[in-house]
């Protein structure tokens, strides 16, 4: 039982890293001796020192380091990337006890740091908190195990089922919280995804100017390149990558990538989007392309705002949600928020 509540506070710290550690995982650490918490880390940045790192450099007498039992919640690493190997940091100061949440799906780790230090005669355990552990990381897992990023669909919709006027003129469906609680979602995510008719007639930012947290990669897919250039996306404010099968030159923050018009653009995406390290993307409609993802099965979760109150004459259909579980229900002012995972 102890095991699982210096694992449990592992995890705390770990998410303490999250929207600043993409394309790495968010990782915790804690050092204890007799009983005691001695040493307390989490991963804050990508490029900084990894979460055992940290917590080492807590511990005041590093003497009492070969007596303690260190938890962390994903793997130590065991080769030179941004920063040393943390198995070798652990084994350098003695550490003969680790308890580990989950193994590094990362082909550059999976299962050799576990090993370095069983090769030390360190005690390893493994799997303590397993699956809180592999849903605090489901990007990080998604992304290697699967070889694309973790998709998140995300839409507001009408009381009676409307994502739309008729004319895919916006229309404002939920409230004010929901739109805060949207940018923040922005500021969690690595990159945001949009089809053509949600670029023309939304002109969206995607920025998070209503929170505080990093811009994410705005993703625009623009088959022909009929998108005019005055749109907010094409503003060099943020990087800009345009999906599209003709042939353009790149300019300030604004990248173009030329897809094989007689293969499906999605896997496509999925395949670009991996060699760029995007560990997530949150798609912002229309609904198209939402529809496209749902039926291609190219999506992990969902999160649906539904406007208790507003209803439209007529419009476009919100997307279906016949192959999504739907997980819980919050109330948010106006709306209700609806989370459906991919099972």
């Amino acid at each position: 039982m102890s095991d699982e509540k210096y694992m449990r506070r592992a995890l705390e710290l770990a998410q303490l890293g999250g929207g600043h550690t993409s394309p790495n995982p968010m990782v915790g650490c804690v050092v204890v001796h007799e009983g005691q918490i001695i040493g307390e880390g989490w991963h804050q940045k990508y490029g900084g020192p990894h979460a055992e790192v940290n917590a080492i450099a807590a511990v005041e007498d590093k003497r009492l380091l070969p007596r303690s039992r260190v938890y962390v919640t994903l793997e130590p690493c065991s080769h030179y990337g941004k920063t040393p190997p943390c198995a070798d940091l652990l084994i350098s100061h003695g550490v003969k006890d680790v308890v580990i949440c989950n193994t590094d799906p990362n082909p550059l780790v999976a299962g050799r740091g576990v090993r370095k230090l069983f090769d030390t005669g360190a005690q390893v355990k493994v799997g303590v908190l397993e699956d809180e552990g592999l849903e605090l990381n489901k990007r990080f897992f998604t992304f290697h195990t699967q070889k694309r990023p973790f998709i998140l669909l995300k839409w507001a919709e009408t009381a009676d089922g409307f994502i739309a006027a008729a004319n895919y003129q916006q229309e404002q469906i939920s409230g004010k919280l929901a739109q805060r609680l949207v940018h923040k979602w922005r500021s969690e995510e690595q990159a945001i995804l949009v089809g053509s008719r949600t670029a023309l007639y939304d002109n969206p930012r995607l920025n998070t100017r209503l929170w505080h947290g990093p811009n994410p990669l705005r993703l625009v897919i623009d088959k022909q390149l009929l998108l005019p250039g005055h749109l907010h996306l094409f503003d060099g404010s943020q990087p800009t990558v345009v999906y599209t099968y003709k042939q353009q030159e790149n300019r300030d923050n604004l990248y173009f990538v030329q897809m094989q018009e007689d293969q499906p653009i999605l896997p496509q995406i999925m395949e670009d989007l991996h060699s760029r390290n995007v560990l997530s993307v949150m798609v912002e409609g229309g609904t198209f392309l939402l529809e496209s993802l749902l039926q291609a099965n190219l999506w992990d979760e969902a999160l649906v705002f539904k406007s208790l109150h507003k209803t439209i004459p007529a419009g476009i259909k919100a997307p279906g949600m016949a192959f999504g579980q739907l997980q819980r229900i919050q109330t948010l002012g106006p709306d209700q928020l609806l989370h459906y995972r991919n099972m």
